[in-house]
């Protein structure tokens, strides 16, 4: 799995080191990861093989020529970039990736299991706050109908 968070420098070579933990034959990304623009977010999502193998099961269990089907063709498989690691654990980014995600010199990597992100700092905080928010306020909802559901099960005794 992909755990953590971690603050990384993007060097003048267009190379990040990707954090050691992240690189294991058990996620599928021992010796490279495939990197492309998030569907979901301003960032670059990424992961190994196990996470490939994932979207392409996704995408061929949609209806051949299905406009869902197409639009994830173009943006996992079309925009993807298999990224190898150098002898230091690095990738190196193309252009275009930096350019599509804001990044700068400094980026945060973002574990999320199956998957990680690459940051810019700027839009990670804007988006850590962000997630914060919903999580507190889903924690609160999960709570509240948990109350609910003892409740119910304590008047139905």
């Amino acid at each position: 799995m992909f755990l953590s968070t971690f603050e990384k420098q993007l060097d003048g070579k267009r190379r990040l080191l990707i954090p050691q933990e992240f690189r294991t034959a058990d996620n599928g990304a021992e010796h490279r990861v495939f990197c492309f623009p998030s569907i979901e977010a301003d960032c670059l999502e990424a992961g190994g093989d196990h996470l490939f193998a994932v979207y392409v099961e996704m995408i061929q269990s949609l209806p051949f020529g299905s406009a869902q089907r197409s639009a994830l063709e173009w943006q996992v498989l079309g925009e993807q970039n298999r990224l190898t690691f150098d002898g230091g654990g690095r990738i190196t980014l193309p252009e275009s990736l930096i350019a599509e995600a804001g990044l700068g010199d400094s980026v945060m990597i973002v574990g999320l299991g199956d998957r990680f992100q690459i940051w810019s700092k700027e839009a990670w905080a804007a988006r850590r706050a962000e997630q914060r928010k919903v999580a507190r306020e889903g924690l609160a909802e999960l709570g509240a109908l948990r109350l609910a559901a003892q409740l119910k099960t304590q008047g139905g005794q």
